[in-house]
């Protein structure tokens, strides 16, 4: 699997490419702030052929490009419907304070928008991609699962999980009981080898986060801080 990584705009969210390989179909997750280039840059490089975008949750960082990337390229995008408003209203999952400082962010939804359920098997650009809702962060975050054991296995976690932390639940939208849940039943259950594709920051595994991540090592017991992105 050809894995292409990238941070995008003033909060730094991951941007990721995934393909069987060079020259072949591709999804685009999370196009935020400034992506628009890399991904063109990262298409023309690698020969690729953009079919979907598939997104993590809904918060402008993460979501901020996907309908110039969807449109562009006449492909869908794909998001959890709890998280579906804010493609037209990106101010519904921000704070006061952060509604004043990006307060002049207009966005629209795609001319094609599909709805990602829990557990829902996807066959797009020939992998094998298993949704995951883990709302916490937001109502309709997800995570997305793919490869084997054979050929490695990896999962995008968006900002449910990062390297050493989670995301914060303070947020319109957040419920961190939730956050907790989706922790213990989505998170936790993966194998230790699975790389970890954060919606921020570096790469990390699961069994990393198994053994080092406070959130992991005592549900519960660690402090809410906030952490990186919206």
């Amino acid at each position: 699997m050809l894995v292409i990584g990238f941070p995008a705009g003033a909060l730094q969210a991951n941007c990721y490419l995934l393909a069987a390989g060079e020259g072949e179909p591709c999804v685009i997750v999370d196009p935020g702030q400034d992506a628009e280039e890399p991904i063109r840059e990262a298409i023309r490089k690698h020969r690729l052929s953009p079919v979907a975008v598939l997104l993590t949750h809904g918060h402008f960082d993460h979501t901020f490009s996907v309908t110039p990337v969807c449109d562009g390229n006449d492909i869908p995008a794909w998001i959890h419907p709890d998280d579906r408003a804010m493609l037209n209203d990106p101010l519904l999952g921000l704070s006061n304070e952060s509604r004043a400082f990006f307060g002049g962010i207009e966005m629209r939804e795609p001319r094609e928008v599909r709805s990602l359920d829990d557990g829902v098997d996807l066959d797009i650009a020939g992998l094998g991609i298993t949704v995951d809702h883990a709302p916490g962060h937001t109502g309709g975050s997800v995570m997305f699962r793919s490869g084997t054991e054979e050929g490695g296995r990896l999962c995008i976690t968006g900002d449910v999980l990062f390297a050493g932390s989670i995301g914060r639940t303070d947020l319109p939208g957040g419920d961190h009981r939730k956050m907790l849940t989706s922790l213990r039943d989505k998170v936790l259950p993966l194998p230790d080898d699975t790389v970890v594709l954060p919606g921020h920051g570096p790469t990390t595994t699961i069994g990393r986060e198994r053994a080092t991540n406070p959130f992991l090592v005592q549900l519960g017991d660690a402090p809410a801080a906030p952490h990186r992105g919206l």
